[in-house]
């Protein structure tokens, strides 16, 4: 199989390759499974500063990410190996980043991305050299870095053979359009606290179905939006839910 293919174009290489190179990242890299290349787009300037930025036209603060840099740094490297496309920025105004998102691109053979920083990019950019556009959330960060790392992590982990058990996101938060249900771990009892009994039972689809019904709790209280959007409840998680009563909640359900 040949590895998931991303390029990342950035004023700040060094902060890719540096996560990218540490974690499960790294170890999938080594493997084979993902080939993780960070640009610097300092590279397609022309003077000895490495420009890529400059002021807005019609006024304001801040400075704007030139067009002729990243033009440069991209076909500079389609022309070297050949392009990994979608080209995605990350900007504020992108289309929401969901798992569904990060599902259809580890299914992809390549894709690349673009770090804004600034007040922005160049529009002519955005017009012409970019696919799509995507946000984490309706808030700012100072570039585009993190919000690319993680685009990457979240997309990486699925694809096959990253994290060693690919089972693990199967039941994960919204993988199922649900959050994922609360976890315990040795010992079964820490200053009073009991790891809930059925989960010492041994009754492995009796387990299966109280899981799913904290996962729907757990989503109903934090999350209600996400049960609405996959059209309520089904008839067998009713039954479900009268089958396990509820117990007292943590902190998270304040």
């Amino acid at each position: 199989m040949m590895p998931l293919r991303i390029d990342v174009y950035t004023i700040f290489p060094a902060m890719i390759e540096s996560y990218c190179d540490a974690t499960v990242l790294g170890r999938a890299q080594r493997d084979g499974l993902l080939a993780i290349t960070a640009l610097d787009v300092r590279s397609g300037a022309t003077d000895q500063r490495g420009t890529v930025d400059d002021t807005p036209f019609g006024g304001g603060a801040g400075m704007v990410m030139k067009p002729e840099p990243i033009i440069r740094t991209i076909r500079a490297r389609e022309s070297a190996v050949g392009s990994a496309r979608p080209l995605i920025a990350v900007v504020p105004h992108g289309q929401p980043f969901t798992q569904q998102t990060a599902e259809r691109l580890s299914g992809l053979e390549s894709f690349s991305i673009l770090c804004g920083r600034y007040e922005g990019i160049d529009q002519r950019v955005l017009d012409n050299e970019v696919d799509e556009v995507i946000s984490l959330g309706d808030f700012v960060l100072a570039g585009g870095e993190l919000a690319a790392l993680a685009i990457i992590e979240a997309t990486a982990r699925l694809v096959p053979g990253v994290l060693g058990n690919d089972h693990s996101v199967v039941d994960e938060s919204f993988s199922q359009g649900i959050l994922e249900y609360p976890q315990w771990t040795k010992p079964a009892s820490v200053e009073g606290q009991e790891v809930p009994e059925i989960l010492l039972s041994g009754d492995h689809g009796r387990v299966a179905r109280w899981r799913h019904v904290e996962a729907l709790r757990r989503t109903l209280r934090l999350r209600p939006d996400l049960i609405a959007a996959r059209g309520g409840l089904r008839a067998e998680e009713q039954a479900w839910l009268e089958e396990f009563p509820e117990v007292e909640q943590g902190p998270e359900s304040d």
